[in-house]
């Protein structure tokens, strides 16, 4: 099994061609089919949410799986729109569902709200993306949260948004060498000892951002050992090895440095 650090350089150098694998996989293409062939049918709030299937897949799209049960919450977030910066989606700290909301505009385009790009083929480009970080967390979520930071990246602006996301802020202390107790300080701390050690507008700068990453990787590497997935009767044949750090990702260490 790759460590962390290679894992990660390995899709990250070609998402286009990581993207194109997971397209190719026939549940995603199945799904994927569907909901093109049917999501410009939708034309109320009711009927999107009460077609599980379709609904699902957006809520997939954005991150938000885990929360489509909640299909009154939604209707709620879906109803009130985002034009209000009082509207209940914008009120809400997770910035997920207030994007959700502005790219399924029911409160502003009523019946037509389906039929913009931001519903359909943005929401497919979401879905596959999503779907490239989570397959890439079942074997091991250090990948899988360098690959959301790095989707992220270009659009933090402070770091009060970094914060609001735990996966983020996971990210920036894993890098920075801090304990997870950290996440417990004050709020106000915790901005000043990012700012303090980092430049956020680097996260902008694709070499910098991956310098950032190949810290973050390499750190969660050495705190999550990688280990091979085997079953209980493999390893009674298994012969013995030396567990230590490999050439690559000793070759990424001593290049960190800020």
């Amino acid at each position: 099994m790759l460590n962390t650090y290679t894992s990660y350089q390995l899709i990250a150098r070609d998402i286009p061609k990581a993207i194109d694998q997971i397209e190719s996989q026939p549940v995603v293409k199945r799904e994927t089919d569907y909901y093109l062939a049917n999501i410009g049918n939708v034309k109320t709030i009711d009927d999107f949410v009460n077609n599980t299937r379709l609904f699902n897949y957006a809520m997939k799209a954005y991150g938000l799986e885990d929360m489509a049960y909640a299909k009154a919450f939604m209707v709620k977030a879906l109803k009130e729109g985002v034009s209000d910066s009082d509207s209940f989606a914008n009120k809400l700290s997770d910035k997920r569902y207030a994007d959700f909301v502005k790219a399924f505009n029911f409160a502003a385009y009523g019946s037509t709200a389906t039929l913009f790009p931001s519903a359909q083929q943005g929401a497919v480009d979401k879905y596959m993306r999503q779907t490239l970080e989570e397959n890439a967390g079942e074997t091991n979520q250090g990948v899988r949260l360098a690959l959301y930071f790095q989707r992220k990246a270009p659009n933090i602006t402070n770091w009060y948004d970094v914060l609001a996301d735990t996966a983020l802020s996971s990210v920036v202390r894993t890098a920075l060498g801090l304990p997870d107790a950290f996440a417990s300080a004050d709020i106000d701390k915790q901005a000043q000892a990012f700012e303090q050690k980092l430049d956020i507008a680097d996260f902008k700068d694709p070499d910098k951002l991956n310098k950032f990453l190949t810290r973050f990787t390499s750190l969660w590497e050495i705190n999550n050992p990688t280990s091979s997935a085997v079953t209980s009767v493999s390893v009674l044949f298994a012969q013995p090895t030396t567990v230590g750090i490999s050439t690559d990702l000793m070759m990424a260490m001593q290049k960190l440095k800020f």
